[in-house]
């Protein structure tokens, strides 16, 4: 694929190759294996916290993170399986962010992904300990030389998914989101919000394949910025679908921002307008990866598969 702009048509043929759903297909499988294998149930009293955290983790989805993970260790020759248990990290860390949400203290949501939500299929006690489990779990797997060889790599990784997903990151957004109507509805408000709720751990997995690769400090910056901007993308459709969208095809219920008063871009710009920031921000992203050619296309296609997803 040549250029970083693609036409309406060109967009089309991007969104229904067989070659990108494949592609996530197989990453979402083997995803989903490594993550069963991580998460064993063992005996003892202490089993339920862990059939919590598999519930809350092996319950489908896109598995966009984690694909954005391999699609960048692939730019630097990262052998699969290391690229897989940094996928899986970085999934359970959202995973946990999803059950703790949808407890009653912050979303009071009781769908995810089509089914109950970790705190009613078991109860709210065993879900904040669940989502508690999957945060540790993470850093200990990241921990692990059978993540990488190179102790100083794995300190990197984990100092990157602490610092996406701790207070300066996905935990400082939720807080903001918690506070949102006190502080105005302005654009610079919400485009905060979302970089550190959303497009923190998202630029993370982009990220990630250039620090497993011990790539040099400005592929990490490309990727990291390519990733902010895709994150706030994904965040503005988020809205768009929470709008437009069918409850049935998205496992959740829709309109749940609007009834909750939540500042959104959609409430901010309107839907048209919404749908222009969406594309801004994809063409954006896409233009930061000139320098990678074609061995970045993958990045290039989950671009416009942000843009049209429709869950």
């Amino acid at each position: 694929m040549e250029g970083c702009k693609l036409s309406l048509l060109q967009v089309s043929e991007v969104l229904t190759s067989e070659p990108l759903f494949a592609a996530m297909e197989i990453a979402a499988e083997k995803l989903e294996s490594t993550i069963d294998f991580l998460i064993s149930v063992p005996p003892g009293p202490e089993a339920r916290v862990f059939e919590a955290m598999r519930y809350g983790t092996l319950n489908g989805g896109k598995r966009l993170r984690p694909f954005l993970v391999l699609s960048g260790a692939r730019l630097f020759d990262v052998p699969e399986q290391s690229a897989l248990r940094v996928g899986a990290a970085v999934e359970m860390i959202h995973s946990y962010s999803l059950i703790h949400d949808d407890l009653p203290a912050m979303d009071d949501d009781g769908l995810r992904r089509g089914r109950p939500s970790c705190h009613i299929a078991f109860d709210d006690a065993t879900a904040i300990l669940a989502g508690d489990g999957l945060l540790t779990l993470a850093f200990e797997v990241l921990a692990d030389p059978a993540t990488h060889p190179d102790a100083q790599i794995r300190c990197a990784l984990a100092t990157a998914l602490s610092k996406a997903a701790g207070a300066g990151g996905m935990v400082g957004g939720q807080m903001i989101d918690l506070q949102a109507e006190y502080f105005g509805n302005t654009p610079e408000l919400i485009t905060r919000l979302q970089n550190m709720k959303t497009g923190a751990l998202i630029s993370l997995s982009c990220e990630s394949g250039a620090i497993l690769g011990d790539a040099g400090a400005t592929a990490r910056a490309t990727l990291r910025e390519f990733g902010y901007d895709l994150g706030l993308a994904f965040q503005v459709t988020d809205d768009l679908l929470d709008v437009e969208g069918d409850e049935a095809n998205l496992g959740k219920k829709v309109g749940k921002d609007a009834a909750a008063g939540k500042v959104t871009f959609v409430s901010l710009l309107g839907v048209e307008g919404a749908k222009r920031e969406a594309r801004t921000l994809v063409d954006r992203a896409i233009a930061r990866l000139e320098g990678f050619g074609k061995e970045a296309d993958a990045f290039r296609q989950m671009g416009y598969f942000v843009l049209e997803r429709r869950n």
